[in-house]
C-alpha cells in the first residue's frame, strides 16, 4: 500500500495549491506539526541533558518543590488536551481507512502534538521542582505558536463552510480554545511571579512544611498526577514491604492537617457566626461553623463523587454500542466527505466504530476509579480533620467546666466520653456519607431514563415502586435515628452506674450491695442490647428494600419483551 505525508490517490486535491497554500488541507496539518517539533527540539537537550545528569549526582529535595500560579488548572487542561489529541488521532485512523492509499498528515500531526503535551507537562514538572521559571520561555513560544497554527486552521475551516456537522471542525475547535487558555495560564504565571520584563521578580518560598525534614505526608505538596495516583507514596509502600516501619519514617503530619490548626480554624469561624446580628445560637450556630470551615473540602468531594456516578453510567453505555455496532448490518458506513482535499466524518459515524468505543470505555473507567478515589480522600480526610477539631473543642471546654457541675450531675464522665469518643466519630462518618446524599438521586434518576430506554415501561414501574418505597425508607431511618439515640442514653446510663460502683466498692464489699448493683448495670445492659437489636433491625430492613426494586424491574421486563 502506497505511504505518503499527503496520499498518493488518482486526482487527489491533496497537493493543489492553484487557491493558495493556506487553503489546502494537508499544508495546514503539515504547519501545525511546527510547533511540535519545536518543543521537542528544545526541551529534550534539557531535560535528559541536564536534569538527567543533576538527577544522575544528586537527588532534588522536596524542600524547594513549589507550585507556581495556576499549578492545578494546568494540570487538567494538559489532561484534557490528551483526551482531545487522542480523539483526533482515532478520528484521522478512522477517516483514513476507506481511501485507497495512507494519508499521514491525518493523524501524524495529532500524534506529534500529544508527544509535545505530554513532554510539556514533564518539562513544567522539572521546572516547578527545581524552582528556576525562566525556562518557562520555551513553553509560553510553544503555546503561542500552537494557538496561531490551530486558530488558522479553524478559520479556513470556517470559510469553506465546514461546521459542527464535521467532528475534525469540533475537534480543531476544542484545541484552540485549549491551547489559548494554556497560553492565558502562561502569561499569568509572567505576570504573578515577575520573571522576565520586570526589574524585580517576585521570589516565593517553598511551604514551611517542606523546610522540616520531619514532615514526609507530602500529598498537599506534590503535582495533580501524583495526588490522584498517589505515587508518591511508593517510598513508604516499598520500605514498609521490606521492613515494618515505625512513627518516625512516618513523619509528622503537615501543619494544615494538625488537630490544633483545625481547632483554630473551627472558632474563627464559629466567632465570626456569633457576631452576625440576627444569627441564632446553639446547634445552628455550630452547623453553619461546620459549614464554613470545612464546607468547601465537602463540596469539592461531592462533585468527584457526581462526575465518577456519570461515568459509570459510560461504560454500559459503550458496551452496548459495541455489541449493536458489531452486528452485520451495522457494517456498512457513509464514505468520508471530502473538503480541503481532507476527508472529513462526522462524529455518528466516528462513534459507530467499536475500536473507538472501546477506547472510550477504557477513559471512562480509568477516569471513574479517580474520580470516586479522589471523592472518598477527600471526604475522609476532611471527616478526619472535623473530628479532631471537635475533640479539641470539647477538651478546651472540660478543663473551663467548674467542678460543680460534674458534682452536681449536670454533665458526668459517661456523657463527656460519648461526646470525645461517639459523638465526634458519628460527625466523621456523617462528612464520609455525605457525598451519598447527592450520588443517591443522580444514580436513580439517570438510571431510571437508562431503563427506559432499555426495558420500555417497566422501568416507570420500578421508578414507581421507588417513590412508594420512599416513606418507608423515611419511616425505617427515623426508627433508626431513635434507637441509636435510645443507645446512647443506656450506654450513658450504664457507664455512671459502673463508674459509681467502681468508686465505692469498698463500701459495696462492706454492705454486701454486690447483687443490688449488679442487678441494676445487668438491667440497664438489657435495655441498651434492645436498642441494638432493634437498630440492627431496622439495618436489614433498610437494606432490603433495594431487593423490592430489583424484583419489581426485572420480572415486569422479562414478561413485556420476551
Amino acid at each position: 500500500m502506497s505511504l505518503a505525508f499527503c496520499g498518493n490517490d488518482n486526482n487527489s486535491a491533496a497537493y493543489n495549491v492553484d487557491k493558495g497554500v493556506l487553503n489546502n488541507g494537508c499544508f495546514l496539518d503539515a504547519l501545525s506539526v511546527v510547533p511540535h517539533v519545536f518543543l521537542l527540539f528544545i526541551t529534550f537537550p534539557i531535560l535528559f541533558i541536564g536534569w538527567g545528569s543533576q538527577s544522575s549526582k544528586v537527588h532534588i529535595h522536596h524542600s524547594t518543590w513549589l507550585h507556581f500560579p495556576g499549578h492545578n488548572l494546568r494540570w487538567i487542561l494538559t489532561f484534557i488536551l490528551l483526551f482531545v489529541l487522542v480523539c483526533e488521532i482515532a478520528e484521522g485512523i478512522v477517516s483514513d481507512g476507506s481511501t485507497e492509499t495512507r494519508h499521514l498528515h491525518l493523524y501524524m500531526p495529532a500524534g506529534l502534538a500529544f508527544m509535545a503535551a505530554i513532554t510539556s507537562i514533564i518539562f513544567y514538572h522539572n521546572i516547578e521542582t527545581s524552582n528556576f521559571p525562566k525556562l518557562l520561555l520555551a513553553l509560553l513560544v510553544y503555546w503561542i505558536l500552537a494557538f496561531v497554527t490551530k486558530t488558522i486552521k479553524f478559520v479556513k475551516f470556517c470559510e469553506h463552510g465546514i461546521w459542527m456537522t464535521q467532528l475534525r471542525f469540533c475537534i480543531t475547535g476544542l484545541l484552540v480554545l485549549l491551547y489559548g487558555t494554556l497560553l492565558a495560564v502562561e502569561i499569568n504565571v509572567i505576570r504573578v511571579r515577575r520573571y522576565v520584563c520586570f526589574k524585580h521578580p517576585t521570589e516565593v518560598k517553598p511551604p514551611e512544611d517542606l523546610q522540616d525534614l520531619g514532615v514526609r505526608f507530602l500529598q498537599p505538596f506534590v503535582n495533580l498526577l501524583s495526588k490522584g495516583t498517589y505515587w508518591w507514596m511508593n517510598t513508604f509502600i516499598t520500605s514498609a514491604h521490606k521492613r515494618p516501619i515505625d512513627l518516625k519514617v512516618i513523619g509528622k503530619l503537615p501543619i494544615a492537617m494538625r488537630a490544633l490548626t483545625n481547632y483554630v480554624h473551627l472558632r474563627k469561624a464559629f466567632e465570626a457566626q456569633k457576631d452576625i446580628p440576627g444569627m441564632p445560637g446553639g446547634s445552628k450556630s455550630i452547623w453553619c461553623a461546620l459549614r464554613y470551615a470545612f464546607g468547601r473540602p465537602l463540596v469539592l468531594s461531592i462533585t468527584f463523587r457526581f462526575l465518577a456516578d456519570l461515568l459509570g453510567f459510560a461504560g454500559p453505555l459503550c458496551i452496548s454500542g459495541i455489541v449493536h455496532h458489531l452486528g452485520k448490518e451495522n457494517k456498512t458506513f457513509l464514505p468520508p466527505v471530502s473538503l480541503l482535499g481532507v476527508y472529513f466524518i462526522s462524529s455518528q459515524e466516528f462513534l459507530a466504530n467499536a475500536y473507538v468505543l472501546a477506547v472510550l470505555l477504557f477513559f471512562a473507567l480509568l477516569l471513574q476509579r479517580t474520580f470516586l478515589q479522589a471523592s472518598y480522600y477527600v471526604a475522609i480526610e476532611t471527616g478526619i480533620n472535623l473530628r479532631g477539631a471537635m475533640q479539641t473543642k470539647i477538651y478546651n471546654k472540660i478543663m473551663r467546666l467548674c467542678t460543680s457541675n460534674m458534682s452536681m450531675g449536670e454533665m458526668t464522665v459517661g456523657q463527656i466520653c460519648n461526646l470525645v469518643a461517639i459523638d465526634t466519630n458519628q460527625l466523621m462518618w456523617f462528612f464520609f456519607l455525605c457525598p451519598n446524599l447527592w450520588a443517591m438521586p443522580v444514580q436513580i434518576i439517570l438510571g431510571v431514563i437508562l431503563l427506559y430506554y432499555l426495558l420500555g415501561i417497566s422501568a416507570l414501574i420500578g421508578a414507581t415502586v421507588i417513590a412508594v418505597l420512599a416513606p418507608v425508607q423515611y419511616f425505617v431511618a427515623t426508627k433508626l435515628s431513635q434507637a441509636q439515640k435510645s443507645t446512647l442514653e443506656y450506654s450513658n446510663e450504664r457507664l455512671k452506674k459502673t463508674t459509681e460502683l467502681l468508686r465505692g466498692i469498698k463500701l459495696l464489699k462492706l454492705y454486701a450491695w454486690e447483687h443490688i448493683f449488679h442487678d441494676s448495670v445487668k438491667e440497664t445492659r438489657q435495655k441498651e442490647l434492645t436498642s441494638l437489636k432493634a437498630f440492627a433491625l431496622y439495618t436489614s430492613i433498610s437494606s432490603k428494600v433495594p431487593l423490592c426494586v430489583y424484583h419489581s424491574f426485572f420480572p415486569l421486563a422479562s414478561v413485556s419483551c420476551p
